[in-house]
């Protein structure tokens, strides 16, 4: 008798332990722990253990451990991660979705915050689930591009004539770069400081993070504040893990995604902020002439709108 009751209990109290097993959601991306999408990534759990205490254990995998942004792209598609937070990679779902491609789109954070509360984020969110087969959770910053440089100050587009420039992205961007003069530079990332030190390059295009975690601005003296690209960030989560969740989970996910936009934005702004006054130290910041910039690479408008039309571009313009 006492054996059967002792194996009731044991058989109970596994059954109890498998209910209330924690259930580990992994949140995986491309770019360091410097970076504001590892804040957002950190924010975003903090909030669901404050909501569904002991329900989930979060573990955070920043700088590409669990790959580059393609292959956690194609992962997240196929269900085989549970999260992600990436950047440029989402757009290249769509070309719709590549209207953040386009140069000097925005003035300032304002501007891309009141864009995106005025419909943007909502069209965007729709767009990318659509068409790729993801839980869109929430829309949020990975920033402003700028450049550096070791020659000389940049404040407007015919300053920027004759730089050999580290440029990521595609040929789009590389063309914008190259209208005002410049030579682009293939140079993998990791090599880019040593390419700013020895004169490869003379300057890099990137994220303030960006600079501010390779030490760019130890090389190069001249940073300016061009801003010549705004990219989003993307929290996104895979269709079969949200299928698995209950129906509070779910709704708590998606309240919470929502729930941490502007203290994912400040989280943001104090990042660059912070980096900002540690760069300082060592390198020359301006702001440039951003209405000459705009007017020297209007004409890169016209491709996206002939095949894509003025959608996303009207929401952004009225929220000027």
């Amino acid at each position: 008798m006492l054996k059967r009751i002792i194996l009731s209990l044991i058989i109970s109290l596994g059954i109890s332990a498998t209910a209330y097993a924690k259930i580990e959601v992994r949140i995986a991306s491309h770019v360091s722990k410097f970076s504001p999408l590892h804040a957002q990534s950190q924010l975003f759990a903090k909030e669901i253990e404050k909501r569904l205490p002991g329900q989930f254990d979060f573990k955070l995998f920043p700088g590409g451990q669990l790959g580059k942004e393609k292959a956690l792209m194609s992962n997240i598609q196929a269900g085989s991660i549970e999260m992600i937070n990436i950047a440029s990679g989402v757009m290249k779902l769509d070309g719709k979705l590549g209207v953040f491609d386009l140069p000097w789109l925005f003035s300032d954070r304002n501007h891309v915050i009141k864009s995106m509360n005025n419909g943007l984020e909502t069209k965007i969110r729709q767009r990318i689930e659509s068409v790729g087969n993801v839980k869109v959770i929430g829309v949020y910053e990975n920033g402003f591009r700028h450049v550096i440089n070791s020659k000389k100050v940049i404040k407007t587009p015919k300053d920027i004539s004759g730089l050999k420039i580290r440029i990521s992205g595609g040929k789009f961007r590389q063309g914008v770069f190259q209208k005002m003069g410049a030579t682009p530079q293939k140079v993998a990332w990791g090599e880019t400081f040593t390419a700013l030190k020895t004169g490869v390059v003379d300057g890099a295009e990137a994220a303030t993070y960006g600079f501010y975690e390779q030490k760019h601005f130890e090389a190069a003296k001249y940073m300016a504040l061009t801003g010549h690209v705004y990219t989003p960030s993307f929290l996104l989560m895979s269709n079969k893990f949200f299928d698995s969740l209950n129906a509070e989970q779910k709704k708590v996910f998606k309240d919470v995604g929502v729930m941490i936009t502007n203290d994912a934005y400040k989280v943001s702004a104090n990042l660059e902020k912070k980096y900002f006054a540690e760069m300082k130290k060592n390198a020359k910041i301006n702001n440039v002439d951003l209405k000459a910039f705009q007017k020297a690479t209007k004409s890169a408008y016209k491709d996206y709108i002939g095949k894509h039309g003025n959608e996303y571009l009207d929401i952004i313009a009225s929220s000027r």
